[in-house]
């Protein structure tokens, strides 16, 4: 029962679908919610490449490139991107300011500078992208890294981070590490590069703040997706 509550509590946080709408992090199913991060990624990149292949005989690449990206932001309603702007905020303030100003509601202007850059730059990849099935690896890929994230490295801050952390166990990883090796087998250096991009950005949050929060979780998994959708392209 909690494994299933894990799944829905995993679909409800990290998209928009109208789904398994659960939103009570009821003890004993947060870490099963983490599990089930990558998985919830695939269902996602699958979801794009079915859009893509309705809309490919209709529009021309460019407007296609467009609206897939419209599609990722509103299938996932945005979270990472809030998460990617509010931690970039706080990368220009002092470190001692940063999580008070990860906390605003409000977007500071360097954080709307650099998510409209991240967004222009998505976009382009995107544009250049010819086997839109990769999409799949590249969003499970991207929430493994928050996986990684969450179960290495200290979390800083209070709320459903906390609890995902204190109740994601090493049985849980394991398991998430075993299914999305089973996807990798093809992809190896897609996986690769999204441990080096994860490790690299962890230690670096991890030496400035002593630990990460939601904020870096959503800011990793962005610039997972980025970087994993240049590696399709080179």
């Amino acid at each position: 029962m909690k494994i299933l509550q894990g799944f829905a509590l995993s679909v409800s946080m990290l998209s928009t679908l109208p789904f398994f709408k659960v939103h009570h992090f009821f003890k004993g199913i947060n870490g099963y919610a983490v599990m089930f991060y990558p998985l919830v990624g695939g269902i996602l990149g699958c979801l794009l490449y079915l859009f893509h292949n309705i809309i490919a005989p209709l529009f021309p690449a460019q407007h296609i490139a467009i609206l897939t990206l419209g599609l990722w932001v509103v299938l996932t309603g945005g979270l990472h991107l809030d998460g990617f702007s509010d931690t970039i905020d706080g990368l220009f303030v002092h470190k001692q300011k940063a999580l008070h100003v990860m906390k605003d509601s409000h977007v500071g202007g360097m954080g709307m500078i650099f998510t409209v850059l991240f967004l222009i730059l998505k976009a382009s990849t995107i544009l250049h992208v010819e086997n839109f099935f990769l999409l799949l690896f590249v969003l499970m890929f991207a929430r493994f890294g928050a996986v990684v994230s969450i179960y290495f490295f200290p979390y800083i801050s209070n709320g459903m981070g906390l609890l995902a952390k204190q109740e994601f166990s090493k049985t849980q990883l394991l398991a998430t590490v075993g299914y999305v090796c089973l996807f990798s087998i093809l992809h190896v250096e897609l996986l690769l590069a999204t441990l080096i991009t994860t490790l690299t950005l962890c230690y670096f949050f991890y030496k400035r703040y002593g630990g990460l929060n939601g904020d870096m979780y959503g800011f990793i998994i962005e610039v997972c997706e980025l970087v994993l959708l240049n590696v399709i392209l080179i």
